[in-house]
């Protein structure tokens, strides 16, 4: 691979010139060629993706159009050297996660009010909330269920039953 040195006028380029494509890597520029996927139909899956990553980029479009939402992505952003609207969006694409191991502690739990249950939920940004539901499925068996939920709404519930 050839390396070039870009004149100061192109070190902040990225889109595309022509043929040419400027992608920008942490503080490099790096130069290709402009993709050409004419005559290709896109999969199922990949059609999928794309209307995922559509919606993504909305997400990260009203992001930055929100002073406040905007605030909660720039400080995070700048600690890890990429923009607001990247980090938005990779927000937007992964959902939270409730942790599969002992995410659900009920050791401090014997089916009376007030007692603790401790939760492991995490996201790649913030976990913005965390619902618990407690059913009583007959006089033995008790489900646990525990919604976790992220800054762009996206849910993951788990469940487990005692008993």
């Amino acid at each position: 691979m050839a390396k070039v040195k870009l004149s100061s006028a192109l070190t902040k380029a990225s889109g595309k010139m022509g043929n040419v494509v400027f992608r920008r890597y942490h503080d490099e520029v790096v130069m290709s060629p402009r993709p050409d996927f004419s005559g290709h139909t896109p999969t199922p899956g990949q059609a999928a993706q794309r209307q995922r990553f559509k919606l993504a980029a909305l997400y990260g479009k009203a992001v930055l159009a929100d002073p406040e939402k905007k605030a909660l992505y720039e400080a995070r952003a700048k600690a890890g050297g990429i923009p607001v609207f990247a980090l938005s969006i990779a927000d937007f694409l992964h959902a939270p996660a409730v942790e599969e191991m002992e995410a659900i502690d009920l050791s401090g739990y014997t089916g009376k009010a007030g007692e603790t249950i401790r939760i492991t939920a995490n996201d790649d940004f913030e976990v913005a909330g965390v619902a618990v539901g407690i059913t009583a499925a007959d006089g033995q068996q008790v489900t646990i269920e525990v919604t976790a939920t992220d800054r762009p709404g996206h849910k993951t519930t788990k469940a487990q039953t005692t008993g």
